[in-house]
């Protein structure tokens, strides 16, 4: 790996970490990035698991701290999800690979169109749907985000926040806080089942992983003091 490669992960990196606590659809540029570097589609699939895990990570704590996350029904609404633990692709086989090529590039195009229908500075908190329980609907909503952000992943951090405000009430701040969690709470066991198949490239990935840390960390910080007008 040479400088300019080095330089590209962490930059692109960055970029990822900052738009994926913010909102979502980072992934579209790690993804092209890391396929541009010459990964197979499972193999960048997998690789991105580093970065999103920790960079989740990040976010979820500076969220905590700021009090800003509703750990508790956060928690509940991301369990649905853990039971799709086991949705992520691994198989090696050529037409697997081209299936799940073509299948990122449908999910990237569907990542840009959604973002650019959901009015992100328009929501307000809904307290009596926050306070509400949870819901057989909610359940079956985050059951089905679970099957995709398992697989794919890419995108998923606007249908969550699309569930959370609309469905489950939360502005736009405490629902970046509850999607970062339930993020969180599935990336290490699809990043578990890519790291058995042996579809991650580590030293790519680590790398990425420095730049999405920072841009997390950056993020979380600034949803917090700016408020929804971001």
């Amino acid at each position: 790996m040479n400088w300019i490669e080095v330089a590209v992960l962490i930059f692109s990196g960055l970029a990822v970490g900052f738009i994926n606590t913010l909102a979502g659809g980072g992934s579209v540029i790690s993804l092209s990035v890391l396929m541009l570097m010459g990964l197979p589609a499972p193999v960048a699939n997998g690789t991105n698991r580093i970065a999103v895990t920790i960079q989740t990570l990040t976010a979820a704590t500076v969220f905590r701290r700021q009090k800003v996350l509703d750990l508790k029904k956060g928690t509940i609404l991301g369990i649905p999800r853990r039971l799709d633990r086991c949705s992520a692709p691994g198989s090696p086989s050529t037409s697997t690979k081209l299936f799940l090529k073509k299948l990122l590039q449908s999910s990237c195009w569907l990542c840009w169109f959604s973002s650019s229908i959901i009015p992100t500075n328009t929501f307000t908190e809904k307290q009596d749907l926050v306070d509400k329980k949870v819901t057989p609907l909610q359940w079956l909503i985050f059951f089905v985000l679970g099957i995709y952000g398992g697989f794919v992943h890419v995108g998923i951090g606007y249908f969550l926040l699309a569930a959370l405000v609309l469905n489950a009430g939360y502005d736009l701040v405490r629902a970046n806080a509850v999607k970062v969690l339930i993020v969180l709470m599935y990336m290490p066991f699809s990043f578990l089942i890519f790291l058995w198949m042996s579809d991650i490239n580590w030293a790519y990935g680590l790398v990425m992983m420095i730049g999405s840390v920072v841009g997390a960390f950056i993020a979380s910080h600034l949803a917090v003091k700016k408020g929804s007008s971001l």
